[in-house]
């Protein structure tokens, strides 16, 4: 396992208990998504993952070995797993896009040559490239929530972690981002982790889900298996995605003989049409 978290319990100086005997775990590679309303414990989670939060009680391993929480410690882990804050204003701070992308090889002690070459390479990637001499504040959200993402690439991690990566964005901005770390994932085999209320988003991202409620880690599975569970989403104040609720209905409101693990995506919706067209014509139909 690339992650274990083992009875993770977070309680802030003011009492709060964010988290309550957490226990995750999964491997490299993978796609997983936090799924919860806000105050379920999701940002919190995320911030033990690289040691930005340290455990009331609980362990956390990353690459079979315990956390360590000493200066050098740190300094290797935040390398190799890579934060992306909500908010891309509170991560980027230096007068040009390059120089922002470039702080964390230059605090690696990188040779200014290696510098710009993984700065560039980081851009391109993000799409980002042509305003590398642009000051940051310049930018739309949409375009500073690349560079913070392309100042994390820049470190060369394995693991990337997202907090609320499409929120505020327009949908051709939205779509734009998750493509993106498709890609990442795809051919970097880089790991992401993203924590969301955005239950509409997760199917088309993630390929592991973990549902989180009041602190306590509530669900986990497939996408197609828990949105599946209508009674459970109701639970915890979610919703299932549209399409989904779409088909939920057809099956109970209009008696469908829809598949019991309902379509989470266009792709699937349509292949659900098409079988249910040819069941009820007898005929077949391309897809």
């Amino acid at each position: 396992m690339l992650f274990r978290v083992e009875n993770l319990v977070h309680q802030y100086s003011d009492g709060t208990l964010a988290l309550n005997d957490v226990s995750l775990s999964f491997e490299r590679g993978e796609r997983i998504a936090l799924l919860g309303t806000n105050g379920s414990g999701k940002t919190t989670l995320l911030n033990h993952f690289n040691g930005i939060l340290k455990p009331t009680s609980g362990k956390i391993y990353f690459a079979d070995k315990p956390i360590e929480y000493s200066g050098k410690a740190l300094l290797e882990l935040r390398r190799r797993v890579g934060f992306v804050f909500q908010d891309p204003n509170d991560q980027l701070f230096a007068p040009t896009v390059k120089q922002d992308v470039a702080f964390g090889p230059l605090n690696l002690g990188q040779p200014p040559e290696q510098v710009k070459k993984v700065v560039d390479e980081a851009l391109e990637t993000v799409g980002m490239l042509e305003f590398k001499e642009k000051p940051p504040h310049f930018l739309s959200l949409g375009q500073k929530k690349r560079v913070a993402l392309a100042g994390v690439l820049a470190m060369e991690p394995e693991v990337i972690i997202m907090d609320e990566p499409t929120s505020n964005l327009d949908p051709r901005a939205t779509s734009d981002i998750l493509h993106l770390l498709l890609r990442l994932n795809k051919e970097k085999q880089i790991t992401l982790l993203l924590a969301t209320h955005d239950v509409d988003m997760v199917p088309l991202f993630a390929n592991k889900l973990y549902i989180l409620s009041k602190g306590k880690l509530v669900s986990e599975g497939a996408p197609k298996d828990l949105f599946s569970d209508a009674e459970l989403i109701r639970r915890v104040n979610l919703r299932a995605p549209r399409l989904t609720h779409l088909f939920e209905v057809l099956k109970k409101e209009d008696n469908l003989p829809i598949d019991e693990k309902l379509p989470l995506t266009i792709g699937e919706a349509r292949k659900e049409i098409l079988r249910l067209l040819e069941t009820q014509t007898g005929k077949s139909v391309e897809q």
